[in-house]
């Protein structure tokens, strides 16, 4: 039995050193010195930050926002009274033009439709490059006068030879295309008949007055002669011939006065009849055209604007930095893309204070000989006339043209991303962050090369830059794709 204590007493006492033991080593290894706390906080050693050499095509873009917008936006006004508006009658019908019936916004305007109506009368489109700016009636010749009778050809009013003349068939070439409008050309008006009276009156009494006077000259004639007969017996009358000198100059008075009065009235005659009033017609450089905006209502005046006009074709409008712009030229392709994914196509149609032209786009009718005025103006914007303001840091702004609006057709006033595609490299190329090029003093181009711990510099040219990364290729020394080179400290 005490040898079995004894047993039991010992493997107690062990088991006891042991756990004591394991105790110790444990707290050894969760204890250390401030030496060691101080040495386990400290910042690894500082090295540089480097990124791998990587192959890869490169496309550089300028990336903007842009809105869609209609294009070539131009004010609308009438250019004088319709009908006869100005001239008041004595009932005082017509003394002020009052908008009949307005123009609804987002009309699509074709050539001789009716934009609106004035005091019941109609307000045509017609497609010329010469802005109305007077009544077109007998007589009266022109640009103006050439472009209404093309355009009345167009609708299919032959009004004879364009002659830039307006003639008797003119005047029925309007009174036909009024007529099928439902509307009555606009005949002369009362004072116009008025005036005519007036001036056939004239014309009637030199007539009589030349007669009375050559009937009383023949009366005298037969005095005259005789004493013609008196003076040939020896008895002379001098009154008898003063009277004869006085009744001619009467004869050649009332002649004149009959030729005036015939002059004035085959001038008058010759602007008389079936007229254009200039409130009556708008001249459109191109049809049709978009009723963008419209500032007027049934009941208002016609005087002043009327609204905005302007292409149905789809343009966009964006603002890029200077420094962009200078990358930037006519001509250039652009991608656009809605906030919904949708995408377009488009070209850089004009730069700086050339996009902001209001009369952008604007050219004659391709049928007619007056359009060329239109395209001669839009021809003489050349590349650079729109970039004078890119040279600074100043936003410039950038005009796109869309030819095919495609999937844009429904997109006016949206907002877009625009992106012009402005180089691209030759296949895939060595490229390096922008951050890992160096310039010496002497102008040479490097970068720094981490291999087995050492740095090296490796001279290089840069091409192509786009996305913070730039193609580079060595000059001296190797650079492979995957070598690391220092972006920083």
């Amino acid at each position: 039995m005490s040898r079995l204590s004894s047993r039991k007493q010992l493997g107690a006492l062990v088991g006891a050193v042991v756990l004591v033991g394991a105790g110790g080593w444990i707290a050894g290894t969760q204890v250390r010195s401030p030496a060691d706390a101080a040495a386990a906080h400290t910042a690894p050693k500082a090295g540089p930050v480097t990124v791998a050499v990587q192959r890869q095509s490169l496309t550089a873009t300028v990336v903007a926002s842009g809105s869609v917008e209609f294009a070539s936006p131009r004010p609308l006004a009438l250019a004088g009274a319709v009908g006869t508006g100005a001239a008041a009658s004595a009932g005082g019908e017509g003394a002020e033009q009052r908008i009949t019936k307005a123009p609804v916004a987002g009309t699509k305007v074709k050539e001789g439709d009716v934009l609106m109506t004035v005091n019941g009368r109609p307000v045509f489109a017609l497609s010329g490059s010469v802005p109305m700016y007077r009544a077109l009636g007998p007589g009266a010749s022109g640009d103006d006068v050439n472009q209404l009778q093309r355009a009345l050809r167009r609708l299919g009013f032959d009004p004879g030879s364009i002659s830039g003349t307006y003639r008797q068939g003119t005047a029925a070439a309007v009174t036909s295309w009024y007529t099928s409008k439902g509307y009555e050309a606009q005949k002369p008006s009362a004072d116009d008949e008025q005036q005519l009276g007036q001036l056939q009156q004239a014309v009637s009494a030199a007539q009589q007055t030349l007669l009375t006077t050559d009937s009383a000259s023949a009366g005298s004639g037969g005095t005259e002669t005789g004493a013609g007969a008196n003076a040939s017996t020896g008895s002379p009358n001098p009154q008898s011939s003063t009277d004869a000198q006085i009744h001619l100059l009467q004869i050649e008075s009332a002649r004149k006065s009959l030729d005036m009065a015939n002059a004035a009235l085959s001038t008058f005659q010759a602007s008389y009849g079936t007229k254009v009033p200039a409130g009556e017609v708008v001249f459109f450089p191109k049809l049709p055209v978009r009723l963008n905006k419209v500032t007027v209502k049934t009941g208002d005046t016609a005087s002043g604007p009327i609204g905005t006009v302007t292409s149905s074709d789809l343009e966009v409008q964006a603002v890029v930095p200077g420094a962009d712009a200078e990358l930037l030229r006519k001509g250039m392709a652009v991608e656009l893309t809605t906030t919904d994914g949708k995408k377009a196509a488009g070209t850089v149609s004009a730069l700086g204070a050339d996009a902001t032209s209001s009369t952008t786009g604007a050219t004659g009718s391709g049928e007619d000989s007056e359009g060329a005025g239109g395209t001669a103006a839009e021809g003489t914007e050349d590349e650079a006339s729109g970039t004078s303001a890119t040279g600074s840091s100043a936003p410039v702004q950038l005009r796109i043209s869309v030819p095919d609006s495609g999937e844009l057709a429904d997109e006016a006033e949206a907002a877009v991303k625009v992106t012009i595609k402005i180089g691209a490299s030759d296949g895939k190329v060595l490229v390096v962050p922008l951050a890992a090029i160096r310039t010496s003093s002497d102008g040479k181009v490097r970068v720094q090369v981490e291999r087995g711990g050492r740095l090296s510099d490796v001279h290089v040219t840069v091409g192509l830059s786009a996305a913070g990364l730039v193609e580079v290729k060595a000059t001296s020394g190797t650079l492979e794709q995957g070598d690391k080179v220092v972006v920083g400290e």
